[in-house]
């Protein structure tokens, strides 16, 4: 029987089980952008994060609209896919795209966590029970698979043969999109004597403030005039380096803690001079290419996603194990790039208006109703 709306278009249930900033961001931008299809949406708050992740499944159990028939589901990272189809027989045989905003594999240990392979496990049967796995960057995608055979590799006996590869065969890079209204041309010149840094980040530890701290350290020690802007989301408990940079550098401070105006952001984007990341965990990096879509320079580690869009010369060596190196490193870059600013490298690629077209083909694809090359 079809699942079709009554308008005729193809019926979709997007499901979010943990709606975080970037989660609910690509979720309310991806049915904006694909009014070709019908959306049903359900969406839990991002909160109790070890009982989402395991419990999602158990929490729609009684949900209307999982009662209903669709043409195909689009479930986040979070969803327990495997424990949905099986709650709900009707869509066992419902096609389904995983879209991996992260993955449990490759997150790194805050060492206040209590261990469980639960995440890591909702991940990987969820991977096997789509038909296509989409991921935000090609460095989650490998890293995830990297990470889950190593897992399976500690297993005792029971593995199927090919489970990766398989997994790798139906697998495909799809980033969140930058919205077009970031990409303008800038009215501003590059300040190079006393550039405005901005660091916009969640304020959590992996995002390595303390790295951000011995940076400026650096930078003052060897006489590098600067201004700052530090913004993000912000949470109860905050890295203890937050409150020394706001210490020490109160009198260089342009902007300091989260905007709720988006406009105030987006206007912030287009006025700094230098975006910094110095982190230790981003799948993809939105808040980096937002600022590089608005024209600012980057300035970012040699890790994580950020060798697929900031050119090699704005990325600073990685020693992770090493933190006063790696700042050391990262403050000599900077002083480099400010001597001779570079051009903004502006991630085209990246764009909503390009993006929506992929997003549209693999939709499409994986409905039966066109091929991807």
């Amino acid at each position: 029987m079809s699942s079709h709306s009554p308008d005729h278009r193809p019926r979709i249930l997007l499901l979010s089980a943990y709606d975080a900033g970037s989660h609910k961001r690509w979720r309310e931008q991806l049915v904006a952008s694909q009014p070709e299809f019908h959306w049903e949406v359900l969406a839990l708050p991002p909160r109790f994060f070890r009982w989402r992740i395991r419990g999602n499944a158990l929490t729609w159990l009684q949900e209307p609209a999982l009662k209903a028939s669709y043409d195909l589901l689009i479930v986040t990272s979070m969803v327990d896919l495997a424990s949905l189809k099986g709650f709900h027989p009707h869509l066992a045989r419902t096609p389904a795209i995983l879209y991996m905003h992260e993955n449990q594999f490759a997150y790194p240990d805050s060492g206040q966590q209590h261990s469980s392979a639960d995440p890591k496990i909702v991940n990987l049967y969820s991977a096997v029970a789509a038909d296509q796995v989409v991921f935000n960057s090609a460095w989650n995608r490998d890293s995830f698979l990297e990470g889950a055979d190593r897992f399976l590799a500690k297993m005792p006996d029971g593995l199927p043969h090919g489970l990766i590869p398989g997994i790798r065969e139906k697998s495909r890079v799809l980033p969140v999109p930058i919205e077009d209204r970031l990409f303008l041309k800038r009215s501003m010149a590059f300040n190079a004597q006393c550039p405005h840094l901005l660091w916009n980040h969640r304020w959590e530890y992996d995002k390595a403030p303390d790295r951000l701290l011995r940076l400026l350290d650096a930078l003052t020690a060897a006489g590098q005039n600067f201004r700052l802007s530090v913004v993000g989301e912000q949470f109860r408990s905050q890295p203890e380096a937050l409150s020394l940079i706001h210490e020490r550098y109160r009198a260089r401070i342009v902007h300091w803690g989260f905007l709720e105006s988006r406009a105030d952001y987006d206007c912030l984007l287009a006025e700094a001079d230098v975006v910094i990341s110095t982190a230790l965990h981003d799948f993809q990096g939105l808040s980096v290419l937002e600022a590089m879509a608005s024209g600012c320079v980057a300035l970012a580690p040699d890790r994580l996603a950020y060798p697929e869009y900031v050119p090699a010369q704005q990325r600073y060596p990685t020693y992770p194990d090493d933190p006063a190196v790696e700042a050391d490193a990262a403050a000599g870059l900077l002083r480099q790039l400010l001597q001779h600013p570079p051009e903004a490298c502006v991630p085209q690629a990246w764009r909503l208006s390009e993006l929506n077209k992929k997003y549209y083909k693999v939709i499409s694809a994986t409905l039966g109703q066109l091929t991807v090359c």
